[in-house]
């Protein structure tokens, strides 16, 4: 009985390690996208189907850009390099058709 308790506990201070590391790499990435957000900006129209960071007019979520070049669909890049993109623009096209 002794054995199957002591194989019990090692098996939740695993888990327990496990899921520390876990916490503490997406606390540590997310801070480090924090820390760079002031050196992004939002670059619309250079999108691949399907490969846009966030959402457009017509859907919430990353990844929903129906066509390549979707106006309305971005990528975040460094701050300066989407106008040295052709399509590339830092507003949304509103008035063209997805």
């Amino acid at each position: 009985m002794k054995n199957k308790s002591h194989n019990a506990t090692k098996k939740i201070v695993r888990a327990a390690a496990a899921s520390f590391l876990v916490i503490a790499s997406t606390h540590s990435l997310a801070q480090t996208n924090v820390d760079h957000a002031d050196k992004m900006e939002k670059c619309y129209g250079i999108v691949k189907a399907g490969k846009n960071d966030c959402q457009t007019k017509t859907a919430s979520c990353a990844g929903s850009a129906t066509k390549d070049n979707q106006k309305d669909a971005f990528l975040f890049l460094p701050k300066g390099d989407c106008e040295k993109i052709t399509g590339g623009s830092l507003t949304p096209d509103t008035d063209s058709k997805k």
